[in-house]
């Protein structure tokens, strides 16, 4: 994902999820994003903070301030009211987990694998691959739906949305040319394998 499509994604989700977050969601130095949008750096973790980012991020957002405290308190002593509050500051409490819906009946449809790991292209539009990734903050999930093209590695199209439906994945299509007679790869989630994605996917003539 090349930096400008970064930028507009973190652009996107302001206000929605700390630059903390966004930062370790995409394995980038929280300096790289500030040098690419253009804005200085404000300010750096004291040392104490630095160390609950640590645990926080070592057991997955899982637990409380109160079990954090609790795991600082092995290595130094911090009261449960100071590690809530940076906690809060920084949107490091304790992520709800999403039962999963338990699906029911059949896809529409399923493909055979054509790409077969074969993931270089010449021609741009030819190859392009689908995948929804989950934005966690907070005590819920956005989702990342995306489109990629092999040609190049661009991100071409995508959407972010609250919901993981088929309007998600429909939205992040439509972004694509309206005759596109490439190739589109994606897993065999409920979303790509629904009546009305296939039915988008046909009508755009793309190889699926």
């Amino acid at each position: 994902m090349n930096k400008k499509t970064l930028v507009d994604i973190g652009e996107t989700l302001n206000g929605e999820m700390s630059i903390v977050q966004f930062c370790r969601l995409f394995d980038i130095s929280r300096s790289t994003y500030y040098r690419w949008r253009g804005t200085p750096n404000v300010g750096e973790f004291t040392e104490l903070e630095t160390v609950v980012q640590r645990i926080c991020i070592a057991n997955h957002f899982r637990y409380g301030y109160r079990k954090i405290t609790a795991l600082m308190n092995r290595e130094r002593r911090a009261s449960k009211n100071t590690i809530q509050r940076i906690m809060q500051k920084n949107n490091w409490q304790c992520r709800v987990k999403i039962k999963k819906k338990k699906r029911t009946g059949q896809p529409y449809h399923l493909y055979d694998n054509i790409l077969q790991k074969n993931f270089k292209s010449n021609e741009p539009l030819k190859k392009l691959v689908t995948d929804i990734t989950y934005l966690p903050f907070g005590q819920k999930n956005l989702y990342l739906s995306s489109i990629m093209d092999l040609y190049n590695g661009e991100i071409i199209a995508y959407t972010i949305k609250d919901k993981q439906d088929v309007s998600l994945v429909l939205d992040t299509l439509e972004q694509l040319p309206k005759e596109c007679d490439g190739l589109l790869h994606s897993d065999q989630g409920s979303v790509y394998t629904s009546y009305q994605y296939q039915k988008q996917v046909q009508l755009k003539g793309i190889t699926m």
